[in-house]
């Protein structure tokens, strides 16, 4: 299920953008998601560690934690203006994400923004666990 050493892949889609994420456990696919999310977004390596930032998120099931998650963290891009470049989760239950973010403020000078991602969906959206676990998300560009 998880392949080693990629923490992400990314596919095609009709006017969408996808990944498919892995993970050992839930804290690991968690931020994998959020790093293939970002990929689209931003180049990482224009991005540095200045500032943390916890984040808290609640949903009533784990297919609908991972699709706030990632939606949560669009707003801290949007609304706040905060650029991150590591996902530090903390923990993960099935209806709660507790994580740390470290980044920093949107520069435009130096980010360079590649897709505008609108929201993760709950289309096609598929999390398995066998020897870890993966999470196929479609992304509304």
């Amino acid at each position: 299920m998880t392949a080693p050493g990629v923490p992400f892949e990314v596919f095609d889609h009709p006017a969408e953008a996808g990944i498919v994420a892995y993970g050992r456990d839930l804290p690991e696919l968690f931020a994998n998601a959020a790093r293939g999310m970002f990929h689209f977004i931003v180049d990482p390596a224009t991005v540095q560690v200045r500032e943390r930032r916890p984040r808290a998120v609640a949903a009533d099931d784990l297919e609908g934690l991972l699709v706030a998650w990632l939606n949560d963290l669009l707003v801290v891009l949007n609304a706040d203006g905060f650029l991150p470049k590591e996902f530090l989760v903390e923990e993960v239950t099935p209806t709660r994400v507790r994580a740390g973010l470290a980044g920093e403020p949107v520069d435009p000078r130096r980010h360079r923004f590649r897709l505008d991602v609108k929201a993760a969906t709950y289309h096609a959206l598929r999390l398995e666990r066998g020897d870890g676990w993966s999470a196929r998300v479609l992304f509304d560009v």
